[in-house]
């Protein structure tokens, strides 16, 4: 199979290509940037050069994976994300199936972050009574940023041409998986790792974990046709722990994990006092039968390994 994938020198591209190549694909990774794993430095905001790149390697699958992303909002105009994520969206799906496309698959990578509007984010200092239990048929959706807005309108696009040409598209709603420090860091007294681990409960996953569930969505797509996933690390947590979650999260967790203060106590570490949120990718596994590998237990067996033990 002969892949494009957009966004290649990012994150999330420099993971993704050399393991679709692992797994003996061909790749064509596009970006604006240069990187080794990128052979068109382009935008995807240019149809001339989505064109010739699709027609010239005669792709069979595309990973759209590039995009402004939410710092880019301090950096870029409005207009530049909705050229980027949804003009280039565009582009790629009407070359995908414009007349001799050998396109038969798509994969677009959407965020978690456009179902949060700004009033379920504003909750979080208000006095909520429970944590919100997020998944697929969440509704409305209310994105707060130009990062959402694109996003969605990009997801809706691709519905469009899954629904008018049949072509199969899955949308892989990503939770965090960036190494940067959380944007609300200010208001977070973790340290970064500290919070990243605690994120894994329910909104994190690792850029590996993130990079396999493109390799199996590709692989699935023509089977499925048209989806929407979330995709994050398995929660621990059930809805019915949603109450406690937001007046004791540290002792919900050491109901699942009763080690984890000891271990957390060896490195400094402290649990958040309140989950106001929790991703369920349950439909993840159950019917793209994708699951994530590392998740909170895989990092406190690290955790115990690194300071000698349980």
């Amino acid at each position: 199979m002969r892949i494009l994938v957009t966004g290649s020198s990012g994150w999330l591209g420099q993971t993704l290509v050399p393991r679709l190549r692992n797994a003996g694909s061909e790749v064509v990774g596009l970006d604006l940037l240069p990187a080794p794993t990128t052979q068109i430095v382009g935008s995807v905001a240019d149809r001339e050069l989505v064109r010739s790149t699709i027609r010239d390697f005669q792709v069979n699958a595309v990973i759209h994976s590039g995009a402004l992303h939410k710092p880019n909002i301090e950096t870029h105009e409005t207009s530049s994300f909705v050229s980027a994520n949804v003009q280039g969206t565009l582009n790629l799906l009407e070359e995908s199936v414009s007349p001799g496309s050998k396109v038969d698959r798509f994969v677009f990578t959407s965020t978690t972050s456009l179902m949060i509007s700004s009033e379920i984010r504003a909750a979080r200092s208000r006095n909520v009574t429970e944590a919100l239990w997020i998944d697929e048929d969440m509704t409305p959706l209310l994105p707060r940023n130009i990062y959402g807005v694109t996003k969605y309108a990009a997801e809706h696009l691709c519905r469009l041409f899954h629904q008018i040409h049949g072509l199969p598209v899955l949308i892989l709603r990503t939770a965090r998986f960036f190494p940067e420090e959380d944007d609300m860091a200010h208001e977070i007294s973790q340290s970064g790792p500290n919070t990243k681990a605690n994120e894994l409960l329910f909104r994190r996953l690792s850029v590996e974990d993130a990079s396999e569930s493109h390799v199996v969505a590709i692989s699935k797509a023509p089977e499925i046709g048209f989806d929407t996933f979330i995709i994050s690390a398995r929660t621990p947590f059930h809805r019915g722990d949603c109450k406690q979650l937001i007046t004791d999260a540290p002792a919900v967790v050491e109901r699942y994990f009763p080690h984890y203060g000891e271990l957390y106590k060896r490195v400094g570490w402290t649990m958040f006092e309140r989950i106001d949120r929790v991703y369920d990718s349950g439909k993840a596994s159950r019917v793209l039968g994708f699951e994530c590998r590392y998740r909170f237990k895989e990092m406190l067996d690290e955790l115990a390994a690194k300071t000698g033990g349980r």
